[in-house]
C-alpha cells in the first residue's frame, strides 16, 4: 500500500472509532491506537522515556497518576510497570474496548468512556489530587470532536499542588507546514512518497478540525491565565514525529 494511502486511512477518528478498533484483530496494536506500524514499530521505549523526563513526578513513590486515552500499545503496559514499581496509584480512562486490553492490578482503576465523563461521582472526590496526568495523541480528536476547553479545564481541576501535565504528541498543522517548506521537509516528503515532487503546502488557509499555532498558544495562555506554569516543548529528535508535532507541558507550582 503507498505510504500517504496508508496515513490517511487513520485520518479523521472518533472515540467510537477506536473503540471498534480496539476490537478488530486485524489491526496491529499501533493501528488500533491510529498509527501506521512503521510510525511506531520500535520507537514506543523512546517515546516513553521522553515523557517521563518530562515528568519528574513519574520517578517519586506514591503518586496518583492519570492517563487519559492509554490506548492498547506497549506505552499504557510500560507506564503500568513504572507505577507499580513506584508504589503509584494509576488511573485510566478510555473505552471499554481498549482497557480490556489492559492488565487488571489492585492499583490500577479503570474509568470506561471518554473524559472527563467517564469519572462521574468521582471526579469531585479526584480534584487537586492527581499528581501526573498523560493524554499522548489525544487532544487532537478532543478538539475535532468534542470541548477541547472544558477538557483542559477539567485536567487542571484535578491537578494537586505540584502536580504535572503532559498533553503530548500534538499535529500542529502550521508548524508541519513549516517543515514541508524547508529544504529537509521536502527532502522528507520525497522519500517517504517515493515520488520526486514538493509537497503541496498553502498557508492563510481555513482548515476545519486541525490544531494549529493559535490553538496550541491558546492552551498556554488559559492554563497560566488559571495560575498554572504552561510551556510549550519539543519532542526528542528521535521521536517518528518530531518535526511536525510538539507537546505542551503544564505544571501546578
Amino acid at each position: 500500500m503507498n505510504k500517504v494511502l496508508n496515513t490517511n486511512r487513520f485520518a479523521n477518528l472518533t472515540f467510537d472509532d477506536f473503540s471498534k478498533m480496539a476490537k478488530n484483530k486485524g489491526l496491529s496494536r499501533h493501528e488500533k491506537v491510529g498509527f501506521p506500524n512503521e510510525y511506531r514499530e520500535g520507537k514506543e521505549k523512546l517515546i516513553f522515556k521522553d515523557f517521563v523526563n518530562k515528568l519528574p513526578n513519574l520517578k517519586l513513590r506514591f503518586q496518583n497518576v492519570l492517563e487519559i486515552g492509554p490506548g492498547c500499545s506497549n506505552l499504557p503496559l510500560m507506564l503500568v510497570d513504572t507505577c507499580e514499581k513506584k508504589d503509584s496509584n494509576l488511573l485510566l480512562v478510555d473505552s471499554k474496548e481498549m482497557l480490556n486490553h489492559l492488565p487488571d492490578n489492585p492499583r490500577i482503576t479503570k474509568y470506561s468512556g471518554s473524559f472527563p465523563n467517564a469519572l462521574k461521582k468521582d471526579v469531585i472526590t479526584l480534584r487537586e489530587t492527581v499528581n501526573v496526568i498523560i493524554a499522548y495523541s489525544v487532544i487532537q480528536y478532543v478538539f475535532a470532536n468534542d470541548n477541547l476547553w472544558n477538557f483542559v479545564d477539567e485536567c487542571l481541576l484535578l491537578l494537586a499542588p505540584g502536580g504535572q501535565m503532559l498533553l503530548g504528541d500534538i499535529p500542529n498543522v502550521t508548524m508541519r507546514k513549516r517543515f514541508f517548506s524547508s529544504e529537509s521537509g521536502i527532502r522528507r516528503h520525497k522519500e517517504f512518497s517515493g515520488q520526486d515532487k514538493p509537497p503541496f503546502v498553502t498557508f492563510n488557509k481555513t482548515e476545519p478540525q486541525n490544531i494549529d499555532d493559535s490553538v496550541v498558544l491558546a492552551i498556554i495562555s488559559r492554563a497560566r491565565a488559571q495560575g498554572f506554569d504552561a510551556w510549550v516543548v519539543p519532542q526528542a529528535k528521535r521521536l517518528p514525529m518530531s518535526n511536525r508535532r510538539e507537546d505542551i507541558l503544564i505544571f501546578r507550582p
